[in-house]
């Protein structure tokens, strides 16, 4: 809720709701610039005119993109966007098959979540279990037959919704610009992370794996194309 205060004139006046965008609306409002100095108490560097609105434009890819590509996905493909993440990465795989806890680093989820959502396609016959025997709580997701063509026929359409939502409207250095922004970011995410520096703990199941970031493989799996099962692939010289 937002609360009020007394002006000048003893009357009521509402005060703007916390956040980045009202504190700055708020001091763009008494004719202050955010650039110009830090907060008087806590030394906060407000962003600029142009700071913000770039933040703000972002904003849209953050949190419109995902859930347009998501909206589609379910609407064509009977998947949420996720589901088809962990289905292109297991096809991506020579065998089809990768630890849930590789699993979980490489689609960016918790191991509690991706259980959630691995026994969600279980049921639906696209993927399998199994525990790897041996000590500690280790397990397997293979994608099945039915999986594979699943998420092969969702490809294209995934690919055309990309292309739609956000590729085929940027000119090729728009393109670039957004390449090296997107590099930029993960770059700074990475350094924020604990334990930037240190070496990849071996996952186990039921913990949260521990990887470098330069361990971390790309993000290619927002578009895929679905590998045909090892047997298929021509054979390395």
């Amino acid at each position: 809720m937002a609360s009020t205060a007394d002006d000048t004139n003893g009357r009521r006046r509402r005060r703007p709701r916390s956040g980045p965008t009202s504190e700055a609306t708020a001091r763009a409002d008494e004719g202050f610039d955010p650039g110009e100095a830090a907060g008087p108490v806590d030394g906060t560097r407000w962003l600029n005119g142009d700071e913000l609105a770039a933040w703000l434009a972002n904003s849209a890819i953050m949190i419109s993109l995902p859930a347009a590509l998501d909206a589609r996905m379910q609407r064509e493909a009977q998947l949420t966007f996720f589901e088809y993440m962990v289905l292109s990465v297991l096809s991506e795989q020579p065998d089809r098959t990768m630890q849930m806890s590789a699993l979980a680093a490489r689609t960016a989820a918790s191991l509690s979540r991706l259980s959630h959502v691995v026994g969600r396609l279980e049921k639906r016959e696209l993927l399998t279990r199994k525990r790897i025997p041996g000590s500690g709580r280790r397990t397997t997701a293979t994608l099945t037959e039915a999986g594979f063509d699943v998420v092969v026929a969702a490809a294209p359409g995934h690919v055309a919704a990309v292309r739609e939502y956000l590729i085929d409207d940027l000119g090729p250095q728009e393109l670039a610009a957004l390449r090296r922004i997107g590099a930029a970011v993960d770059a700074a995410i990475k350094r924020g992370q604990p334990d930037a520096g240190a070496a990849a703990s071996p996952p186990v199941d039921g913990q949260t794996p521990t990887i470098h970031p330069a361990s971390q493989p790309p993000a290619d799996t927002l578009i895929v194309t679905p590998r045909g099962p090892a047997a298929q692939e021509p054979d390395q010289p």
